[in-house]
């Protein structure tokens, strides 16, 4: 089991345990009150746990956040002085790189119901940086994009609903511009690419997208149309196989720089267990890649026989990177982000780049999901994106910030609604508890979508994490 599974099971147990002592308090009051009493009891205490306490979170907000960048990163002298923030040495930015503020952040009153957040403010500039509700820690704000005000003495931090609190710190990360580079991007799923690095792959000198599996299970938005469960797994897949090929067009990317590798969604783990043994698909009666692979503007390895193996993926993977010799690659984290087919997207390029004769100088990590907090990036569209919750130490990371202007913000939220998984309404329950969140706790829907993920990935920054950083094979930022 993963360790998201088991904060979910965790989650789970505690959230029944509440109930069970919820129900006991309004038998009670019902039979030493009033019987009415209950019913009004049940609704106020719905609608406070929808308001308040429904985000998954599984981690106290007092909780540090516990980062351990490398040795030799550069660590500025700050200060507050009131807002503003103060250098207290000489220091030379040219505006690229990625500069973090770490320092502790403490909600007031209505930060526990409300989410309290950084405005950072400079000269004809203004970001907001959002953080769990409560919170009482260590948190990262990410300055990236503010280097001229910083320098300048004129950038101001102005805590709402929260204060700033002790001795701030900031690092320093100078990076090369890899939108002046090759870049390939593997996704793990059709939209994965768009959600962590439309930003990058629309502005690189050349593009490569690399999509793993078709998507196909968790169709039932298709059986509505009255398909069966496998065919409408099939038309599911179909649709994300186009999506993934086509929607990169939007950027710019050629048709002969896309591959859909067609492999079945949540069964990568399983291939690479038994890497000769062809492993099919868990909704929609499959054995046979190549229904998803017809598009494909070139033959592959596995167009041979088709069949779904981890020695099939490795083959694509390899031809593909000789093909595209990419000067950098942006591949999950595996870390950060526990989808179990984004570990398994990382682990398969690691092991098809071993030996190979074409080896990408730069590897960048993306999160699209994490462990700990459904909600990260915490705030709304278009807000800055702060560091994500990390607890272990022992993880060496060294972040990497790409701004985004409000034009490609929208062009981003453009991409993401052309795609297919990203269409269908919500679950009724779900859009209930975003009204009501709207309407309590202050929350703004996306104005360019009803899925989460418009909120979370249509951001004032891409943030990413460098796991290699040279051409010596060694691999930096992991476990």
């Amino acid at each position: 089991m993963s360790r998201k599974q088991q904060l979910l099971k965790r989650h789970r147990r505690n959230k029944r345990m509440g109930l069970l002592i919820g129900l006991l308090v309004l038998i009670a009051s019902g039979v030493l009150l009033a019987w009415w009493l209950p019913l009004v009891l049940a609704v106020l205490g719905w609608v406070a746990h929808e308001a308040w306490f429904a985000d998954h979170l599984f981690y106290s907000p007092k909780d540090d956040y516990q980062y351990s960048f490398a040795p030799d990163s550069e660590r500025v002298a700050v200060r507050l002085e009131g807002a503003r923030l103060v250098v207290d040495q000489p220091l030379d930015l040219t505006g690229d790189e990625t500069l973090i503020l770490a320092v502790k952040i403490k909600a007031g009153i209505l930060g526990r119901f409300v989410d309290p957040f950084v405005q950072l403010l400079a000269a004809g500039a203004m970001d907001k940086q959002t953080f769990e509700r409560g919170v009482d820690g260590l948190r990262y704000l990410n300055l990236s994009g503010f280097a001229s005000s910083l320098v300048s003495g004129t950038l101001r931090l102005q805590g709402r609903f929260c204060r700033l609190a002790g001795e701030p710190a900031l690092w320093v990360f100078r990076q090369p511009d890899y939108r002046d580079q090759r870049v390939m991007v593997i996704a793990p799923h059709a939209d994965d690419a768009e959600l962590a690095a439309y930003g990058l792959y629309s502005q690189a000198k050349e593009t490569w997208i690399v999509t793993l599996t078709a998507g196909e299970i968790e169709a039932e938005h298709y059986q509505h149309m009255g398909l069966e469960r496998a065919e409408a797994a099939r038309l599911k897949g179909r649709l994300r196989a186009w999506d993934s090929l086509a929607v990169p067009r939007w950027a710019g990317v050629p048709e002969a720089h896309c591959a859909q590798l067609g492999y079945f969604c949540l069964q990568l783990s399983a291939m690479q267990a038994a890497p000769d043994q062809p492993i099919g698909s868990r909704e929609a009666d499959l054995s046979d890649t190549r229904l998803f692979r017809q598009l494909n503007p070139y033959a592959l390895p596995g167009d041979l026989d088709g069949a779904p193996t981890w020695n099939n993926l490795l083959a694509d993977l390899r031809a593909l990177i000789l093909r595209a010799r990419p000067e950098v690659m942006v591949l999950p984290h595996p870390a950060i982000d526990p989808h179990p087919d984004h570990i398994c997207a990382h682990a398969a390029v690691l092991e098809a780049l071993q030996g190979l004769e074409w080896q990408p100088t730069t590897i960048l990590g993306y999160a699209n999901h994490l462990h700990d907090n459904d909600r990260w990036p915490m705030g709304d569209s278009g807000d800055g994106i702060a560091l994500p919750p990390v607890f272990n130490p022992a993880l060496v990371l060294q972040p990497c910030s790409l701004p985004l202007d409000l034009a490609q913000q929208r062009d981003k939220a453009m991409a993401l609604g052309m795609m297919h998984d990203l269409q269908p309404r919500a679950a009724l329950k779900r859009r209930i508890r975003r009204l009501i969140q709207q309407l309590l706790a202050g929350r703004k829907p996306s104005p360019y979508g009803e899925n989460e993920f418009f909120r979370k990935a249509v951001r004032r920054h891409e943030l990413f994490w460098i796991l290699k950083t040279d051409a010596s094979g060694l691999y930096r930022g992991e476990l």
